[in-house]
């Protein structure tokens, strides 16, 4: 089996530390000759690699190990890149939630004015790592989990049509672990689903064992009563409280839609006033994070590196990690595993735009991916999903042509903003708060 070179691209993320521990623990399935990690902020990623350098020579002291902030020694003899970059960081990320909760609006990375925000942040940084691969590796495959990750996908269907990217996403599996546990199966392995819609704005439509049996009722009526609540502990740790508000509320995603199981970031645009009556405007889920995930993460990373050994250390593998090495390994050793991917509809959803960038279960091999049928869906999730399509669609627009009136347009269309007048009020906030990432707007 051909041992693999690979780059993690944000290599000073807090989930680098898990994917690493991740990769360590399927050597076996998928080998690694090299790993490397390449950030623009030394500083923070010098926190991480001194951490990880331990962490690999411990496991696997065969492996090459490298940290660095030089894009051509970063994407130079590489196979796999996983890439999670945060443009501007979790300050920004503040600033993308705070900012439409000022006008009383949903604030989140990755829904509403904040993700939109951020969208325009991520898309000059991903096409750049796009470019430096396809200059030096071209013949790598980008796996792209940067958030926002129907923007970042829009994209790159717009500006690198033909680039090595496959766009996914850890949302649903951590739905999918959560819902094992509901039917006391062992992991979401043991599950088959299908499921559709955008990223972060989907439905399940069936979940069966591996005898064929239909789980979904079963999993609803768990919901029904407890949300997606299965281990109350679970947040007593790392600030986590705004999540379990989040599974709670699944509970009435479940009343609107009772046929299916949907997922958890629907609420935002459904239930958008309860939550921005559940929020706090001046501690958002960015201070949860660096108080919590970002404290705890870095923390223990320093006190590897001080002691020279992970013994005792807090650093665990996580959901987070899993999929990213399941999608390499199935590109590397063509396991045609079936896969949630953010890909082209090319047809997969019958009356859903041919260009749309979908999220639906695909097949995945050395070559890529091939999409599964999922035929016409609802009018009611068709009319969401085109709603949503079209603003991310707009956003990516304007990013491309620089206008003003294009993002508007997105903002005013978002079923999170109530006007074209409080769109124009964020969006000129969000202009000014975002001076020197956004492409100057006209």
């Amino acid at each position: 089996m051909k041992k693999a070179s690979v780059l993690i691209a944000g290599g000073g993320s807090t989930y680098t530390p898990a994917i690493i521990n991740m990769l360590m623990a399927n050597l076996d399935r998928f080998p690694i000759r090299k790993l490397k990690l390449y950030d623009i902020d030394e500083e923070r990623q010098n926190i991480v690699a001194n951490a990880a350098r331990i962490i690999v020579k411990e496991e696997a002291p065969d492996i090459e190990f490298e940290a660095t902030t030089d894009p051509e020694t970063a994407y130079t003899d590489v196979d796999i890149v996983m890439a999670h970059i945060r443009a501007g960081g979790l300050p920004m990320r503040g600033q993308d939630e705070k900012i439409p909760l000022k006008y009383g609006l949903v604030g989140q990375e990755t829904c509403g004015p904040g993700g939109i925000a951020y969208g325009m942040r991520s898309i000059g940084g991903m096409m750049e790592n796009i470019e430096y691969m396809e200059k030096y590796s071209p013949d790598a495959w980008m796996l792209n989990y940067s958030n926002p990750a129907s923007i970042v996908a829009e994209a790159c269907r717009r500006i690198k049509p033909d680039a090595r990217v496959i766009n996914i996403c850890d949302m649903p599996i951590g739905l999918e672990d959560r819902m094992a546990k509901m039917v006391g199966l062992k992991s979401r392995y043991e599950m088959t689903v299908r499921y559709f819609g955008l990223n972060h704005f989907g439905w399940y439509t069936s979940i069966k064992d591996r005898e064929g049996n239909e789980l979904l009722p079963k999993i609803r009526e768990y919901i029904a009563e407890k949300g997606f609540v299965v281990d109350e502990n679970e947040y007593l740790y790392d600030n986590r409280e705004s999540w379990k508000f989040t599974h709670l509320k699944a509970r009435d995603l479940q009343k609107i839609e009772p046929e299916f199981v949907t997922n958890t970031y629907l609420k935002y645009y459904l239930f958008g006033d309860d939550e921005v009556a559940h929020a706090n405007p001046d501690y958002t889920r960015a201070d949860e994070v660096i108080g919590g995930r970002e404290k705890s993460v870095f923390t223990a990373c320093r006190e590897i590196a001080k002691k020279g050994t992970t013994e005792g250390s807090l650093i665990r593998k996580d959901n987070h990690a899993t999929f990213i090495v399941d999608l390499a390994h199935a590109l590397m050793t063509n396991t045609h595993e079936r896969m949630l991917l953010i890909v082209e509809n090319q047809g997969a959803i019958e009356n859903i735009d041919y260009d749309t960038m979908v999220e639906i279960p695909c097949i995945v091999g050395k070559d890529g991916y091939e999409r599964m049928h999922i035929g016409k869906i609802p009018v009611f999730e068709k009319a969401l999903m085109e709603q949503q399509a079209a603003v991310e669609k707009l956003v990516v627009e304007a990013w491309i042509t620089g206008s003003y009136q294009k993002l508007w347009q997105a903002l005013t269309l978002s079923k999170t903003v109530p006007s074209a007048n409080v769109a124009k009020a964020v969006l000129d906030d969000l202009i000014e708060a975002n001076k020197g990432y956004w492409p100057e707007l006209n």
